[in-house]
């Protein structure tokens, strides 16, 4: 079964049967429950909905379902085409929607897709209101609207344009110190729509793109996550073409990695270092992640006589610490990158800008930039347990354990010992524990996260 019904959206595999993939009919009962919601909401029925997909292969099928089925609701819509996540959070207030939906299944392999829904403000809706639209959707409870009042259609073609432009405004983005560098890039967008958006904000900052799968077809040449195993082919390219270093994206935009100028990973945890460490270099502030995120940003922070405060894992949770905190930077810790001056989403886009302005004006390349941030190392492992166990207890068990250790039950149990941490969630899915842990060194972070799985045992 790979339908996954959640709060922030439906995503599931094309083909197969109703309500165990995303089929057609799924595609627009979901589509149904989140314009409804939209309507009830506002409490009236002349609505404008922004919507954008990524170039995955089904990305135009599950679009004329989406669009047709919010014009059967009576509701209009504003079609972006090929986009990316963050494209389509700015066109939502741009154009004074009222709400969007983004087509895209993120970093999952091709044969998934994905509808991710968006408020007025472009920013993924809430929990409590996600629970809501999951509900209209059991209950198919539809009224469409009459044939005098469909929604209308409308198809834009200028918000790459848009949104570029409204990064190269930011006062922290300096274009003429990056024009001046005539740095060289390569750029792997794994054949999705950043293979369009990012070689457009290159071209404005003045630098030369060396374009590695930019072609939006939605083949996707190798594992779309952007992670180590998967990028093989850029790093080597990084090193033939004599790049100042290399950009890699997922295929909805929204996650940004950086291969130095000798082929090794920068670390998807540290393109959110970097950038804080521009940013509060400048204006001291606050910074938010996650609580699975590195400790690097907590340290970068301290550095520049600025605070930290971590947020329970996931992007909605990330913005709300952020607002509530009024932080100058955020994200976590996989390549995702939330500038409010911007808006409140990860967005690929403004981390490269902000990334090359930081390094245009370091005057270092990539790799020596990378050295002078602290190290860390991290380790992910689990450990299964019998159905019958309370995982709850389990959790609290050992938050009692380490009592004198500084423990955080925000999410799940994280344990800040004084030069490494663990982090305890349990899965909502299954009878495991997932472990976060890091260190100093990979040895060390295994090591931590082996003997945290041997005291749990000890405790069951």
């Amino acid at each position: 079964m790979s339908l996954i019904k959640s709060i922030s959206g439906i995503r599931g595999t094309i083909g197969g049967k109703v309500n165990d993939n995303l089929t057609p009919l799924d595609v627009v009962k979901f589509a149904s429950a989140f314009g409804t919601w939209l309507q009830n909401k506002n409490n009236k029925k002349d609505l404008t909905l922004v919507i954008g997909r990524d170039a995955r292969i089904s990305g135009e099928m599950v679009s004329s379902l989406v669009t047709a089925t919010l014009q059967g609701l009576g509701i209009n819509v504003v079609d972006l085409g090929l986009s990316t996540t963050p494209t389509v959070e700015i066109m939502v207030p741009e154009l004074k929607a009222d709400g969007g939906i983004i087509l895209t299944a993120s970093h999952n392999p091709k044969q998934w897709n994905a509808l991710k829904l968006l408020n007025e403000k472009g920013e993924f809706i809430s929990g409590e209101n996600g629970a809501e639209v999951l509900a209209l959707a059991d209950n198919e409870d539809f009224n469409y609207a009459e044939v005098d009042d469909l929604g209308k259609y409308e198809v834009r073609n200028d918000a790459f344009d848009i949104h570029i432009q409204q990064i190269l405004d930011l006062p922290t983005v300096d274009v003429e110190a990056i024009r001046k560098k005539k740095f060289k890039v390569v750029l792997d967008a794994v054949n999705s729509t950043g293979g369009i958006a990012i070689p457009m904000l290159l071209d404005k900052l003045g630098c030369e793109t060396i374009k590695l799968y930019c072609e939006p077809n939605g083949q996707f040449p190798h594992n779309p996550e952007p992670l180590k195993e998967h990028l093989g082919d850029i790093c080597e390219l990084v090193k033939k073409e004599k790049a100042d270093f290399g950009i890699v994206v997922d295929p909805d935009v929204d996650r940004l990695a950086l291969i130095d100028e000798k082929g090794e990973m920068f670390g998807e945890e540290y393109t959110l270092v970097a950038v804080a460490d521009y940013l509060l270099k400048n204006k001291n502030g606050v910074a938010v992640s996650n609580l699975s995120s590195s400790r690097a940003l907590r340290d970068i922070a301290q550095d520049h006589h600025s605070e930290y405060f971590a947020s329970a894992v996931g992007e909605v949770n990330v913005v709300t610490l952020m607002k509530e905190k009024n932080a100058v930077i955020g994200g976590e810790g996989n390549g995702g990158i939330i500038y409010p001056e911007l808006h409140y989403g990860r967005d690929s886009l403004v981390g490269v800008a902000l990334f090359l302005t930081h390094l245009a004006k370091e005057n270092k390349t990539v790799s020596e930039m990378r050295a002078g941030y602290p190290s860390y190392f991290m380790g992910k492992k689990k450990i299964e347990l019998t159905p019958e166990i309370n995982v709850d207890d389990l959790l609290t068990k050992m938050e009692k354990e380490y009592q004198n250790e500084e423990v955080s039950t925000v999410d799940g149990v994280k344990i800040d010992f004084e030069n490494n941490w663990v982090h305890l969630r349990k899965s909502n899915t299954e009878p495991i524990i997932r472990i976060y842990t890091e260190a100093k060194s990979q040895e060390e972070a295994d090591k931590l996260g082996d003997d945290i799985i041997a005291k749990i045992k000890s405790l069951i």
